[in-house]
């Protein structure tokens, strides 16, 4: 994913930071599904659709939500006026989108790449780029979260987990209670001693 960005600069949402060298976008973009904002805060469609985008990117990766960011970017694509414009509009999504600079040329080169014609238009990738969704706009506006799901396994995203929840839990209390189970063992087994002792000193005694 991190090619299609090559040469190229993002900015980190509300901040000045750029996120521009190939190292900062393989780890921003690496192995997660991108979605591509094509949107303008002035657009009467936009507004009316951006909350829902919101919404549908913090239930899936705020911690709020959930306990495990889902792998999942997002690249506001401009199409405001005025860098103000844009800048305002950021300032009410989240923090963890990114964006394209206000007037970069790079802008038109995804809009004639993925043939983005109208706004709002959300466009979904896999991370090697491929297109998993030219305009997902009414898919989630019909699902929600729930079309994510479908994104990822089109994605064959590998899972960053190698156990798996419930697995880990189990591991987890097994690897807690098992020294409290040896020492029990090794206690029952020394009582099982004293008392086989003591049996054995009656029967000499008598």
């Amino acid at each position: 994913m991190a090619a299609l960005f090559t040469g190229k600069v993002l900015m980190a949402n509300r901040e000045r930071d750029e996120v521009e060298t190939e190292r900062e976008l393989v780890r921003a973009l690496e192995n997660k599904v991108l979605l591509l904002y094509f949107g303008s805060g002035q657009c009467p469609q936009c507004r009316q659709f951006s909350p829902l985008l919101k919404d549908f990117f913090l239930r899936l990766t705020d911690e709020f939500y959930v306990e495990r960011a889902s792998q999942l970017v997002l690249v506001y694509v401009s199409r405001d006026e005025t860098e103000e414009q844009q800048s305002a509009f950021l300032r009410t999504m989240p923090k963890r989108w990114l964006a394209v600079p206000f007037g970069d040329a790079f802008r038109r080169e995804l809009e004639l790449r993925f043939a983005v014609s109208e706004v709002p238009a959300v466009v979904v990738l896999k991370p090697n780029g491929e297109v998993i969704v030219g305009n997902a706009v009414e898919e989630i506006r019909r699902m929600g979260p729930a079309c994510f799901r479908n994104w990822q396994e089109a994605a064959e995203l590998v899972d960053r987990n190698f156990l798996l929840a419930e697995d880990f839990d189990d591991w987890t209390r097994r690897s807690i209670t098992d020294p409290i189970r040896r020492l029990k063992y090794k206690l029952d087994k020394k009582t099982e001693a004293k008392d086989k002792g003591r049996k054995e000193d009656g029967k000499e005694s008598s």
